[in-house]
């Protein structure tokens, strides 16, 4: 590819990233510190990680359902199982953003608070501010490491429930749906730990809430 055709790419990565950056400055501008932003945008992505966790349980009811099938219209149950993929995927799509959202967020405070520290003429002031940066931003890494983990695992189960709903579109059939009980224990399973470490960074989420806001 050349040049010219990456100039609009690079055009476009560095507006979303200056509209990011500039989002977080007016915020800042109307009272709103880096800090506080970053607890909210945590607090956001906990309550988007819980949403999610909830349907990806849902769409997997709605499968499970399909299994004890004994009769109606195959159609109908095959439409209400796309219906609770999509918004798995809807779901899951939030929380990918959310995160890049906390992560944004926690880079400009943390460039920012260490830039601060040569400001400071009090030796003791500014080693007290530095420990308390570094413990912060330890506290953020085991928190935004639980929030990948747990995203890491969305895909594997959205790709698995998408090739149950893409082979039942076509094959709209008592023996089809027999079918979905040889992979039925395979994907509990990987649900079953997706939400594990869905639950488990939300109590990260929920500790780092508390020691920011001084709980």
């Amino acid at each position: 590819m050349s040049t010219a055709r990456f100039l609009p790419l690079i055009a476009l990565a560095l507006l979303i990233t200056g509209c990011a950056s500039t989002g977080i400055a007016v915020r800042e501008k109307l009272g709103t510190p880096k800090r506080e932003q970053l607890v909210d945008r945590v607090d956001e992505t906990r309550d988007a990680q819980e949403s999610a966790k909830e349907q990806f349980a849902s769409t997997l009811d709605e499968l499970k359902s399909l299994t004890s099938f004994d009769g109606g219209e195959l159609e109908s149950a095959y439409n209400r199982l796309k219906k609770q993929l999509d918004r798995s995927e809807s779901r899951a799509e939030k929380v990918r953003d959310k995160i890049k959202s906390v992560d944004r967020v926690a880079k400009a405070l943390f460039t920012e608070w260490e830039a601060e520290l040569n400001e400071y003429s009090t030796d003791a002031l500014r080693r007290a501010s530095e420990q308390q940066l570094d413990e912060t931003r330890d506290r953020y890494g085991d928190v935004i490491t639980a929030m990948r983990r747990a995203e890491s695992k969305m895909d594997p189960v959205l790709r698995a429930f998408n090739d149950q709903v893409l082979f039942l579109k076509h094959n709209l059939n008592a023996r089809a749906i027999a079918s979905l009980d040889t992979t039925l224990n395979e994907l509990e399973s990987e649900i079953a730990v997706l939400i594990a470490d869905m639950e488990a960074s939300i109590d990260e989420a929920n500790a780092f809430i508390d020691d920011m806001s001084g709980s």
